[in-house]
């Protein structure tokens, strides 16, 4: 239902910062719940943050603490602020987003999710 592309991944140092954006189409954005999940080498994909359409957060251990999600309606943009970064933090990250069941609705599984950007690689050297 809408298309969803993330930049802003790069290298940077242990105790670093990066701000990852998803850029997403369609008219539909301001009702979607997003999320951001990562994936590390030989590892499971992971829930890192999602989003209501009213904006209310939740963070699982992670990046709790470290990493803000954010969203701009206006400009169909969904932003993972990620301070303080370490090596364990090195993955590709995907944005994804489904349609909210209500405005104050987030979800944290892969399966809830029905739309995905391709991946942007953060790597955190040590």
């Amino acid at each position: 239902q809408v298309q969803l592309v993330e930049s802003g991944g790069g290298l940077v140092q242990t105790g670093g910062s990066l701000r990852l954006s998803c850029a997403a189409s369609g008219r539909t954005f301001s009702t979607y719940a997003m999320g951001w999940f990562r994936q590390a080498p030989g590892k499971e994909r992971e829930f890192v943050a999602a989003i209501s359409p009213s904006g209310g957060t939740y963070y699982t251990s992670p990046g709790k603490g470290r990493f803000t999600i954010s969203r701009d309606n206006a400009r169909n943009t969904v932003a993972l602020q990620m301070n303080s970064l370490k090596p364990e933090d090195t993955a590709v990250y995907y944005c994804a987003g489904t349609p909210a069941d209500s405005a104050s609705y987030y979800y944290t599984e892969q399966y809830e999710y029905d739309d995905w950007g391709q991946g942007t690689q953060v790597t955190v050297s040590s």
